[in-house]
C-alpha cells in the first residue's frame, strides 16, 4: 500500500515540486493550500492522478485529513517581501497557529513531520557562512520580524513537541531557490531582474549591490528535502548553494543571459535587509550525503525559458507598493 503524505502550500513554488517528487516516488499526495499566494497552474498537471487529492484549506485553522497520514511537509506561508507585507497577519498565524494545528495533526496519525524554516532565521548575520549553531541577528519588530520571528518561533514549536511528545519531526533551512513555477513579480532578486530584462526595465539594485546571496536550483533543494525527510536527524539542516555572488554581479549574470540593453538603477537597501547569505552546508554533506549539483549558468537558462514562456498578463502584473514603502520607510 501506497505511504501517504501530506504538502501544505501545496501551490507555491517549492510545494508544487514537492508534490511532483512525491508522485514521481509513488506516494499518495494530499495536496493543501489555502491560494492566498499559490497558484492552481502549478499543480493542475497532477489533478487527473488517482494518487493526488487537493484541500483548499487554511491551515492557520484546525486541519482534518480523513484516513493515516505517514510524513506531513509543512511549507504554508509567505515567503517574498511583497507577499508578507502585504499579509502581515496571516503570515505570522501560519507560522505559529498553523504549525501548531499541523504538529497536532501529525501526534494525532503518528506521522513524521518536515517543516520549511528558512535562512532569514538568522536574520543580517554576524556569522559568515551561517552554521545551524548560529542563533542569529534579528530585529523581532521590523518589517521582516513578520516572517524571520513566525520562522523561529516554527522551529521553537517543533523542537518542543519532538522533545515533549516524542514527535519525529525534521527542520529544513531553506536558503535562496530559484525555479520554474517561481512568481515573476514577486519582489525576490532573481524573478525580479528576470521580469525587469524581459520587460525592457532598468535593473533595480538596492544597497550598492555589494551584498550577497547564494542560489539553489529547486531540484537539489527537493532532493535534499527529501533525503532529509528519510532521515533520523530532528534538528535544523541547511539546505542550499553556498556559491555565493554580490547582488551586482549577479545583475552582470543576468544582463549577459538575457541579452537585456538596460542599466541599473540604485535604490536605499531596505530596512534589516541581509548584507550576506551564505549556507554552510557540512552538515547536510555528512548527514545526507547531499550537495547541489545544477550549476547557476543551467539551472538559469531553465528558469528564464520558463518565465519566457509566461502569457504577457503575468510579465507585466506588477504589485510593488508596500514594498517601495517598505524601502523608502
Amino acid at each position: 500500500m501506497a505511504k501517504r503524505v501530506l504538502i501544505t502550500g501545496a501551490a507555491g513554488f517549492l510545494g508544487s515540486h514537492l508534490c511532483d517528487r512525491f508522485i514521481a516516488e509513488g506516494y499518495d499526495v494530499l495536496a493543501m493550500d489555502n491560494l492566498i499566494t499559490g497558484d492552481l497552474r502549478n499543480i493542475e498537471h497532477l489533478f487527473p492522478l488517482k494518487n493526488f487529492t487537493f484541500y483548499n484549506h487554511d491551515v492557520s485553522n484546525y486541519v482534518y485529513v480523513p484516513g493515516e497520514l505517514d510524513y506531513i511537509l509543512h511549507f504554508a506561508s509567505p515567503a517574498s517581501p511583497i507577499d508578507y507585507l502585504k499579509i502581515p497577519i496571516q503570515t505570522l498565524k501560519v507560522g505559529s497557529l498553523g504549525t501548531h494545528n499541523l504538529l497536532g495533526l501529525a501526534k494525532a496519525k503518528s506521522a513524521r513531520i518536515l517543516v520549511a524554516s528558512t535562512s532569514e532565521v538568522y536574520g543580517d548575520p554576524e556569522m559568515h557562512p551561517q552554521k545551524e549553531s548560529y542563533w542569529g541577528h534579528v530585529n523581532p519588530i521590523g518589517p521582516r520580524g513578520v516572517y524571520d520571528e513566525a520562522k523561529r518561533f516554527q522551529e521553537a514549536i517543533t523542537m518542543a513537541y519532538h522533545r515533549f511528545h516524542g514527535l519525529e519531526t525534521r527542520i529544513v533551512r531553506i536558503f535562496n531557490t530559484y525555479g520554474p513555477r517561481m512568481r515573476l513579480n514577486d519582489g525576490r532578486v532573481l524573478p525580479a531582474f528576470i521580469g525587469q530584462a524581459l520587460r525592457g526595465e532598468d535593473f533595480t539594485v538596492f544597497g550598492d549591490g555589494s551584498q550577497t546571496r547564494s542560489f539553489c536550483y529547486v531540484d537539489d533543494l527537493v532532493e535534499g528535502i527529501y533525503r532529509l525527510l528519510l532521515s533520523d536527524y530532528a534538528e535544523p539542516v541547511n539546505i542550499g548553494n553556498p556559491d555565493e555572488i554580490t547582488i551586482r554581479e549577479f545583475a552582470d549574470e543576468i544582463i549577459e543571459l538575457t541579452g537585456a540593453k538596460t542599466k541599473v538603477d540604485y535604490k536605499d537597501l531596505p530596512h534589516d535587509d541581509p548584507k550576506k547569505r551564505r549556507p554552510d552546508i557540512t552538515l547536510a554533506r555528512k548527514l545526507l550525503n547531499w550537495e547541489p549539483k545544477v550549476s547557476r549558468n543551467k539551472g538559469l537558462k531553465i528558469t528564464l525559458d520558463y518565465f519566457k514562456s509566461l502569457d504577457r498578463e503575468d510579465l507585466y502584473k506588477k504589485d510593488h507598493k508596500l514594498f517601495d514603502k517598505y524601502i523608502k520607510r
